[in-house]
């Protein structure tokens, strides 16, 4: 932008259409601008593109003011400006142009952390226009800047996995949009977010997590606070995350009948059985204390109401996918396991453990009796 503009004039005919709540920031404006206080008058700016009422006036702001100080203000908050400012352009197209060339114009060796903001900015629209590829270039090439770096602001990084999530959520690659999902989740205070959008997040990750074919341990998510916002409108799918981390047949076979509320659930009704079945089996070997883990195949099916045809390979899947450890005697038709993967327990099972826990105290005592007893004399010498 020239430096050729009459900053008064045009900060004078902007307070004139501004609301009578904001005119007091233009006197602001123009004093430190003047005084050249570069960082007083980011921080005002910013005070003043936050307010709803500013919209109209963002992109003339940037375009016209902003940019004659451009360079010697934080290029992260030129960045934030620049993204508020583009609520105003027409379409994804004059956005795309916009953000491109905020993102060219603060790519210096100094400032790559706002590049990435900026980046990543673009990407967001990009995937708007179904432009899969290139929004896929554009986070691969922040992804490699920000692995360089030591620390980056928290916002960056929010932003790379909000987008990234979009992505793999776009592309159906439900595992790694489950992950970069959390990641985004764990770089903000879900209290910022309103409860719509928390709403959708919740109801994502929990479709995702449930759909993932290598997703078979969700405990960070049934910690995570957000799923809390699924108990008023979609009751059914938080107890049916929680059914499959207890691998809880009868519970899923109650509500089951709301898979086919949701199309994804519906495609994957095979695979959630499949799934079912695993958790089952690996809530079968966790309830049983580590000396009793050698099961028959007849007890696993009653267990986990599979078919007896089908349990080998149950067990060989649970195997392969790393949820048990172990060996399987084809001829006698028996399982020795010896490690099964940890979880997030829920009440129930944390009781359960807590009985073993007794149990355990109890035959370790039993044991010190039996060797006092035996050894009085070896005790007495």
């Amino acid at each position: 932008m020239s430096n050729n503009v009459d900053i008064p004039e045009f900060l004078e005919e902007q307070r004139d259409n501004a609301p009578a709540e904001l005119q007091h920031l233009y006197l602001a404006f123009e004093d430190l601008w003047e005084r050249k206080l570069w960082h007083q008058l980011t921080d005002t700016l910013i005070q003043f593109f936050n307010h709803k009422e500013s919209a109209s006036q963002r992109l003339a702001f940037y375009k016209t003011f902003i940019l004659t100080f451009a360079d010697k203000i934080n290029q992260l908050k030129l960045v934030t400006l620049a993204l508020s400012a583009t609520s105003q352009c027409k379409d994804s197209e004059e956005r795309l142009s916009f953000l491109t060339a905020a993102a060219n114009k603060v790519n210096n060796p100094n400032s790559q952390d706002a590049y990435v903001y900026a980046t990543v900015a673009v990407a967001t629209v990009k995937l708007e226009l179904k432009d899969l590829e290139g929004a896929r270039k554009d986070l691969d090439k922040s992804e490699k800047i920000l692995d360089n770096f030591d620390s980056v602001e928290t916002i960056v990084h929010a932003a790379f996995y909000r987008v990234n999530a979009e992505y793999y959520q776009s592309k159906l690659e439900f595992a790694s949009y489950y992950r970069n999902a959390l990641l985004y989740l764990a770089c903000i205070e879900v209290t910022d977010l309103s409860p719509a959008e928390r709403r959708s997040r919740a109801y994502d990750l929990a479709i995702a997590a449930l759909v993932s074919d290598t997703i078979y341990n969700f405990g960070e998510l049934l910690l995570h606070p957000i799923l809390n916002d699924l108990k008023k409108d979609d009751t059914w799918l938080y107890e049916l995350l929680f059914a499959f981390n207890r691998g809880d047949l009868a519970a899923y076979d109650v509500l089951a009948g709301h898979i086919s509320s949701n199309t994804l659930l519906a495609e994957h009704r095979d695979g959630l059985r499949q799934k079912i079945y695993l958790a089952a089996l690996t809530e079968t070997v966790f309830r049983r204390p580590p000396h009793d883990r050698e099961m028959s195949f007849r007890t696993i099916a009653e267990e986990t109401k599979v078919r007896p045809d089908e349990i080998e390979h149950l067990i060989m899947k649970a195997l392969s996918l790393g949820l048990l450890r172990g060996s399987i005697d084809q001829v006698d038709e028996i399982a020795r396991i010896n490690w099964v993967q940890p979880k997030v327990l829920d009440m129930k099972q944390i009781d359960n453990m807590r009985l073993r826990l007794q149990e355990w105290d109890s035959s370790v005592n039993q044991l010190g009796n039996w060797i006092e007893s035996k050894g009085q004399d070896v005790w007495a010498a």
